[in-house]
């Protein structure tokens, strides 16, 4: 027959009729507190047949509320020379439990089995906890997720390896201490459980720039009582950049399948990138002009893209089947100029070919000439390209007879010839005769909202160009490069870009793979300068002219937007700014989802949108 545990329990004072009760000596935390269930006595008594053997107070029952229900709880077995010997049952307790009250257990016949001291209850509820503490420490490291566990004063009492990676922050550092003492106020949500007791469910939080999670914290209560709280977070920072590169990758394909479509519609001016009011001014320009043989001078700064604007007028012109022909006057030694320019007879001068050669002029016969850096041209140049210009005809070096002039002249330079004329360095004559239409093109500084588009071509060209994967560009880097004011323009750029990707390891580009622009940044860090930031908290004050430093700031916006593929919550990363913020600056500037598809023009807008006057 098996061992029980007997108990018979009543107040102290009174042991008329005592009440037994009696369960197995391999008993469970749970039945114990079943015996003891409903019943709160002074004190309880261990009794042997009738005569009192120990004592122990009521409160020596509460711990078990901390202990597991099915918790297996084993009373120690007599000393073998106690049964042996049959000691009475004082001498066990008093040599077995000193000191101490116990509960006594006894076989079915009476007969003492084993002791049950306060010792080994609690030596079981100190093994409980250490195995419920070492299985939730396995639990908290065997997820992915960062788990955090604060008590009711927000001190924490765990820290896994997955926050250590989050927060940067050693679990020696931080176990124990306020969590407040390490990170700013509304920066960790499981404080606010400790507030509001209010469980959160698939919260987005981004506690460091460059970590974004997902929490889900409850607090911990007990009959009422708040005892601390939990918190995991899942570490979605990955699915977040990939969620940028898509969409950056989105942009790329959208740039390409213009191209294609520019492509297979063969629009000359298809290889002219840009979106800005400004390039799209001088497009629409330069297609009316093209279907005439008017002459067209182009100025700009150097690298803004001035042969690529010629090539498109000639490509738009009747003359496209001709031949295009560029010149740089400034790259001819003047003593080879006309020959190059007119061409020669054979003999004309000593070393020339036999059969004589060509001149440009000549070889654009039925196309057009570009004559790049006009404003490079010596003067005593400058008078034979005029009578040339006037009477549509020219010689060759050495040569009698007159050949008519059967191609477009068109011309650049970065110069400001007006300027030149002025100074008595470029004729008069020459300008107004090559001065019928002028396009002028912006430099990159004045129309940032085209720089997304051309890095975007320029890491596809370079890409295939080296055999390389075309990179993702940062939302950082692309932010810098828009900042940056490119004093060398388009080409500048494109340099920049091909430099980079020779350069690169990875498939990222951050602003460190762009020196030039790096330095920028540093600078303008050190001398605390932030553009971005006045224009777009809308504290900034419009100019005496009223629509400059909302045009810049409308010309972010729509960069960033179209970067972005219209993603609005990306377009506020790259812009530096909250969501909210990116909502506010639309309204006030009247910016819709036309604009950054490039369906209406930004000037037209600024002329017309009410908010233009105060603030920008």
């Amino acid at each position: 027959m098996s061992n029980a545990l007997r108990l018979l329990m009543q107040p102290v004072g009174d042991l008329a009729e005592p009440m037994r009760l009696t369960l197995p000596v391999d008993t469970t935390v749970n039945r114990l507190r079943s015996a003891l269930a409903g019943r709160e006595p002074v004190s309880v008594l261990l009794v042997d047949q009738g005569e009192p053997v120990a004592v122990f107070p009521a409160e020596w029952t509460r711990f078990l509320q901390y202990l597991p229900p099915d918790m297996p709880v084993r009373a120690a077995s007599l000393p073998a020379r106690c049964v042996a010997e049959t000691l009475p049952l004082e001498t066990v307790l008093r040599e077995e439990s000193p000191g101490q009250a116990a509960y006594v257990t006894v076989d079915d016949a009476g007969k003492p089995a084993g002791i049950l001291t306060p010792d080994r209850l609690f030596r079981a509820l100190r093994n409980g906890a250490m195995a419920l503490s070492a299985l939730v420490d396995a639990l908290a490291e065997t997820t992915s997720d960062a788990v955090t566990v604060v008590d009711a004063s927000g001190r924490v009492l765990l820290w896994n390896r997955a926050a250590e990676a989050i927060y940067r922050i050693p679990k020696r550092e931080i176990i124990g201490q306020p969590i407040a003492s390490f990170f700013p106020a509304g920066a960790i949500k499981v404080l606010e459980l400790l507030e509001r007791r209010v469980p959160v469910r698939r919260l987005y939080h981004v506690p460091r720039p460059d970590r974004h999670v997902v929490i889900d914290a409850a607090p911990v209560e007990h009959d009422g009582e708040l005892l601390g709280a939990v918190a995991f977070e899942e570490d979605i920072s990955d699915l977040v950049r990939l969620r940028d590169e898509l969409s950056t990758a989105q942009s790329h394909l959208r740039s390409l399948q213009e191209a294609i479509t520019h492509t297979r519609n063969d629009d000359p001016f298809a290889a002219i990138r840009g979106r800005s009011p400004l390039v799209k001014r001088v497009v629409a320009m330069a297609r009316k002009v093209a279907a005439t043989d008017v002459t067209v001078l182009i100025t700009g700064e150097s690298g803004v893209g001035k042969e690529l604007f010629a090539q498109a007028l000639h490509r738009a012109s009747r003359r496209a089947k001709g031949p295009f022909v560029a010149l740089n006057c400034a790259a001819i030694p003047v003593t080879l100029f006309e020959s190059e320019l007119f061409g020669y007879q054979a003999g004309a001068f000593t070393g020339a070919e036999r059969s004589g050669k060509p001149g440009k002029l000549e070889l654009a016969r039925g196309g057009t000439l570009f004559l790049d850096e006009i404003g490079e041209l010596p003067l005593e140049l400058q008078a034979k390209l005029l009578r040339v210009l006037q009477e549509r005809q020219f010689y060759r070096i050495g040569g009698t007879k007159p050949l008519p002039l059967e191609a477009r002249i068109i011309a650049a330079t970065n110069r400001r010839l007006d300027e030149e004329v002025a100074a008595g360095r470029f004729r008069a004559d020459l300008y107004y005769r090559l001065n019928v239409v002028t396009l002028e093109i912006p430099p990159l500084r004045e129309r940032p909202e085209d720089i997304p588009e051309l890095v975007q071509a320029f890491l596809f060209e370079c890409a295939s160009r080296y055999d390389k994967p075309v990179p993702v560009l940062t939302p950082e880097a692309l932010a810098a490069l828009m900042r940056y004011p490119w004093p060398g323009n388009v080409r500048q750029l494109r340099n920049a870009v091909e430099r980079a990707i020779i350069l690169m390891d990875g498939n990222t580009l951050d602003v460190h793979h762009f020196p030039d622009v790096m330095g920028h940044v540093m600078e303008r860090n050190r001398k605390g300068a932030n553009p971005d930031s006045a224009p777009l908290s809308g504290n900034e004050k419009t100019s005496a002219a009223g629509t400059q430093p909302t045009r810049d700031e409308a010309a972010r916006i729509l960069a960033a937007l179209r970067t972005t593929y219209g993603n609005k919550s990306a377009a506020a990363r790259l812009l530096g700014i909250s969501r909210g913020t990116l909502y506010n600056r639309l309204k006030a500037l009247g910016l819709s989802e036309a604009d950054w598809k490039g369906e209406q023009r930004l000037d037209s807008r600024a002329k017309t949108n009410p908010h233009h006057e105060g603030r920008a």
